[in-house]
């Protein structure tokens, strides 16, 4: 019989003793944060991802829970030097290990390689994919080589002239001190 991991509230433990992975194909528009760090476009682009549990004995009578996660997507940013659309395509493979409590993630995530998460039996496992991914974008959107010519110019033309004039930095207490004298 088939188990239904539903990724919205997934027993993590339960799914992985399962041994079975789960993936969907799914349109950016499930996914809120992903379609604002794309300004409403892409809603209809794919993002496909897979999950599978894996239980590993490091030491006799404890096992450890791990979660390997998938995902790849291609989102619509806003290149920063041209501010045309730049398709940006997005891999992730992140592996998770889950632990009891709170309190054994904080002081075992500072110290450890891999993501540790406290084990749950309704985990929200998109949320999880939304996060990986919002942290695998670049810090600058933008195109290798843009496909319009990027004007590299001053569109005032009086900033320059003001640039160049040399102020003196003490000129405002000279006008103080000329009125005090009258």
């Amino acid at each position: 019989m088939k188990q239904d991991f539903p990724p919205l509230h997934l027993d993590i433990k339960a799914f992985v003793q399962a041994t079975s992975p789960i993936g969907g194909h799914n349109s950016l528009s499930k996914y809120k944060r992903l379609i604002q760090e794309t300004n409403g476009l892409g809603a209809e682009n794919k993002l496909n991802w897979l999950a599978q549990g894996e239980l590993r004995g490091e030491v006799v009578g404890s096992e450890q829970v791990w979660l390997h996660l998938t995902v790849d997507t291609c989102l619509p940013l806003t290149c920063q030097r041209c501010l045309g659309q730049v398709d940006i395509a997005v891999a992730v493979k992140q592996s998770f290990r889950f632990v009891d409590s709170e309190q054994a993630a904080q002081a075992q995530d500072d110290a450890s390689e891999e993501d540790v998460l406290v084990l749950s039996q309704d985990f929200n496992l998109v949320e999880l994919i939304e996060d990986e991914v919002l942290m695998a974008l670049p810090l600058i959107a933008r195109h290798e080589t843009c496909p319009v010519e990027v004007k590299l110019a001053v569109p005032d033309p009086g900033f320059e002239t003001e640039a160049t004039e040399k102020r003196h930095p003490f000129a405002v207490l000279a006008t103080l001190r000329s009125d005090k004298s009258d």
